[in-house]
């Protein structure tokens, strides 16, 4: 089986730690045993922080756009340590980088590649490259819901939506930066157009991406529908 896994930044928040990073390697490598893994690690608090800085004094989008891939590929490090020897030893800053290094065998772990895109969408375009099976989306939330559950309580969990779903309640909600953005629109069009099975789980804890990964029922599923 070939799987992504992408870590939203807000596992390594508030402060990453040992025994924190651990619990995620350890499901990790043993999920790698028997299947090909690549990782995309968001930028999380750390990212907000030096973009807020960075706007303040005057840098650019573009600027800011570095300032968050720099910070993901931050954690990436960080994670990769942690899944030590098991894990390829560079960090891949461009697509045709991680489909050699994915040819290794080895766990690929990465952060963002170029200004303009989230880690949501290199995430899908990593599923797309290594023809993944599954993409599980570890976030802050444990699934997809009618609206922002952290700002409506009549919020409903969803078992099952589509790509276009999705999107319509991603549109209403907003895509502004801190807003209840699972996935952006390009991240979308990705799994859309290559039928990407994604799971769509709470990352806080780790036995949850263990059986996100095993294929058990959790979270929300977003499935395709072929045309």
């Amino acid at each position: 089986m070939r799987a992504v896994l992408k870590l939203g930044g807000s596992i390594f928040d508030p402060e990453p730690s040992q025994t924190k990073i651990d619990g995620y390697a350890k499901v990790i490598r043993a999920f790698s045993k028997r299947n090909q893994l690549v990782v995309v690690t968001g930028g999380g608090s750390t990212a907000r922080k030096y973009i807020a800085a960075a706007r303040e004094l005057g840098a650019s989008e573009a600027a800011c756009d570095q300032i968050g891939i720099q910070a993901s590929r931050l954690n990436a490090r960080l994670l990769a340590a942690g899944v030590g020897g098991s894990a390829f030893p560079e960090i891949p800053d461009r697509l045709e980088d991680l489909t050699r290094f994915a040819a290794s065998s080895m766990i690929v772990v990465m952060g963002g590649l170029q200004p303009g895109q989230s880690t949501n969408a290199v995430a899908a375009l990593a599923a797309e490259a290594i023809r993944a099976d599954l993409l599980v989306n570890a976030t802050d939330v444990n699934g997809v819901y009618t609206a922002d559950p952290h700002k409506d309580s009549r919020a409903r969990k969803l078992d099952e939506v589509t790509p276009e779903e999705l999107e319509t309640i991603l549109v209403r909600e907003g895509f502004g930066a801190g807003e209840y953005a699972l996935m952006d629109p390009l991240a979308l069009r990705i799994i859309r157009r290559s039928h990407i099975p994604v799971t769509i789980v709470d990352g806080r804890d780790p036995s949850t991406i263990e059986k996100a990964l095993q294929g058990k029922r959790i979270g929300t599923r977003v499935v395709s529908v072929e045309r």
